[in-house]
Order: C-alpha cells, then structure tokens, then sequence
C-alpha cells in the first residue's frame, strides 16, 4: 500500500492498525485504487491512475469518491446548538434544521483549528463534517470546561462524494426525481435499499454533487457497488478528490492552505466571521484585534511560469521579489484545461498586486510568478450551486 506516486515517491511506505480503514476500503481496492495517503488517520485513495484523466473524468461526466476521512463531530443534547454558536464565529442564527454551512473553528488566538461543513439535522443535534484535524478532541476538551449539556461524539458515519455534471443524473436512478428539490448546502435524510443514509448537495470539488453519509459502516461495499452500478452506463468513474479543479475553484486545503496559525482575514473569508453577534465564540476578543490592526499577509492566486508542472507541490515553496522573501506559494498544479500552472499562496499585504512579478526557486528550479485573480474557473460557483 505505497503512498500516491510521484515526485516524492518512496517506494513503499508501511502503516500498522493505527491507521484507519473506511468501509469503503476494499471496494475501491477492487475498483481500481493504486494509492493511498493518509487523513485524520485513516486511508484516502489518492491514486485511481492519471490524475488528470480523472480530472477529466469530474468535470465531464462524473467520479465516486471515498471521503470517509471526513470524519463526523457529532454534537447533541438540550445546550447543542449554543455549544456549536462557540466554537465558531460564524452567525448561525439563521441555520435551519435541514442545512448545510462552511465554518471555521477558531481557537483563542483566532487561528483556524478545523473548516469544517456543518449539518443541521435537529434543533440540537448537529454534525462537523471535518477537514484534517483532531477537532473531536478539541471540542470534547471545550465542552469539559463550557458548562453546557452537550453529549460529544464520532458517530458511525462515513461520506462518499458523488461529483461532476452527471451527478444528478445519477442520484435520480438511485432516490427518484424528487432529488433535484434538494437544494445546495441542504440535506436529507433516507434510506437506499434499507441502508441509512444522509444526503447533502456538497462536495469538495467545485462542481455540482452531493455527499451521501453512510449510518452504517458494514454496508459499505454494498452502497459503493448500487452506486457505480446505476452509475456506470452514465460515465461513472471511481476516483479521488482533484487537486486540479480545486485550486481552479480556489478552494483551501487544511495544513496546505491554512493551519492553526492562519487567522480567517489572512484567506479573505470574512464572511465567515460575524463580530457583533452577542455570543461569546472563542477567538472573538483575537479577532476583534486582528480586523482592527489588519494583517500581515493574504492568500492570493498565482500563475508560474514555465513547462507544465509534473505534479502537485509537495512543500511550501519561496516567493521573493529581489533579494527579499515576501511570501509562500502553498498549493501549485498545471490545468490541463486553462493550460498553465495556477497556484495559491501568502504574499505581505504591501505586495498584494494583481500582476507583480515574484520568482520562487525549489525542486523545479527557478520560475517567475505572476499574482492573478482567484478563484482561476468559475468564480460565481455557477457550476457548483446551479
């Protein structure tokens, strides 16, 4: 089980039982997959064959993707929903049971613990659909010291993403016509062949689909192989998560874009903070701070210079203007469809200019960089929401 192929290969890599199977391990070892890396400690296929045919593959039809490493906060009893208002700085007063919101978790600096989706399913029963980060512990630590009734917990919950145009297609073969009511960032609950499930129109791949939260892990291959059945004579691929449309989409990667140590300023998503709630959410009096002070650094889009990248960065690389260090590129891939390299990155707010040239130097030698408007496709999410 060697980790992705690539630049960084290292032939095989082992792990023991500490790392986690997903229930749907073993059919996408059947279906094809070649690699794996790891998240929130458990298998992620990270390896279906040429990464850019299954780019191909979700943005022209569609791709079934195990994110099992999403892993599930869940959060219930009578203090939940004030509870869940804490541990973010995004105002959910307006959140009806049945939706979906993007949040982040702040820690008392302000820095981003976890930018999870958040689900409504009851008036005080909710779910953190988590990006790569311990946050379970984080928010049963929290709750310790909160004095609220809150019961915290990993349910046996485990999400595939159904992505790409032919999604809904495919949904209505599974669960009837009536799918196409579900709205984007909203959910369902149901069964498919008496297997329990969630559905919510999201995914991580800035087209349109939906997740499909399986409620019981032992009928993992059972749901995989209904799924690419119906699926396949629709352009079906099993596949993973595309590092390519989602930095065309400008969206972030927990640890490559943004850790504990970024504040929600510094990415542009103000958005996700509201200051003149009444509650008291941790990071509050950092963040009051940190919008009044400004900020040091902001995320940016990046062109590179040069032949096509072989494959993803795999480290920060530098970004220097002269013989000054003024930045980092965090996230670099070659679009075969815009036909450049397009990255995202920090740069110091004092060089925050659409079309200055920087230059980066690492293992693909020297390259000029231009800043350029993010997101690189679609920036209305048209795709995604229509």
């Amino acid at each position: 089980m060697a980790g992705h192929h690539g630049q960084n290969d290292m032939n095989t890599i082992s792990f023991g039982p500490q790392i986690r199977q997903s229930p749907f391990f073993d059919a996408t070892l059947k279906w094809g997959a070649k690699g794996y890396s790891v998240y929130n400690h458990m298998f992620i296929p990270r390896d279906f064959g040429d990464p850019v045919q299954n780019f191909w593959n979700l943005i022209e039809r569609a791709i079934l993707c195990d994110v099992s490493v999403e892993r599930q906060v869940e959060i219930t009893g009578p203090d939940a929903a004030r509870f869940v208002q804490c541990l973010t700085p995004r105002n959910l007063s307006t959140c009806q049971v049945g939706q979906c919101k993007y949040v982040l978790l702040t820690s008392q600096e302000g820095g981003i613990i976890n930018d999870p989706v958040l689900l409504r399913l009851g008036e005080n029963h909710f779910w953190l659909s988590l990006a790569d980060s311990d946050a379970l512990l984080w928010a049963k630590g929290v709750a310790t010291f909160a004095g609220l009734d809150v019961d915290i917990k990993e349910p046996d919950v485990s999400p595939l993403q159904l992505q790409g145009p032919q999604s809904l297609s495919i949904m209505q073969r599974l669960f009837g016509d009536d799918i196409e009511k579900l709205k984007y960032y909203w959910l369902i609950e149901t069964t498919l062949d008496s297997i329990p499930l969630v559905i919510s129109r999201t995914g991580w791949s800035s087209e349109r689909g939906y997740e499909l939260y399986l409620r019981d892990g032992s009928r993992g291959s059972e749901l995989w192989e209904r799924i690419m059945a119906v699926g396949e004579p629709l352009g079906l691929s099993p596949g993973h998560t595309s590092t390519i449309r989602r930095i065309e989409g400008g969206m972030l990667s927990y640890h490559a874009d943004m850790d504990i140590h970024t504040n929600p300023y510094e990415l542009g998503l103000d958005r996700l903070v509201d200051l003149t709630m009444e509650t008291d959410f941790i990071g509050k009096a950092a963040l009051n701070d940190i919008q009044a002070n400004g900020v040091a650094r902001i995320l940016v889009g990046l062109e590179i210079d040069g032949p096509a990248l072989e494959a993803p960065n795999t480290k920060h690389w530098l970004l220097s203007l002269g013989a000054e260090t003024v930045g980092h590129i965090t996230s670099a891939v070659y679009s075969p469809r815009l036909k450049r390299n397009i990255a995202l990155g920090f740069v110091g707010v004092a060089h925050n200019r659409l079309g200055l040239r920087l230059k980066t130097t690492s293992e693909i030698g020297e390259r000029n960089v231009t800043i350029v408007e993010k997101p690189f496709y679609d920036p209305k999410k048209r795709l995604a929401t229509s």
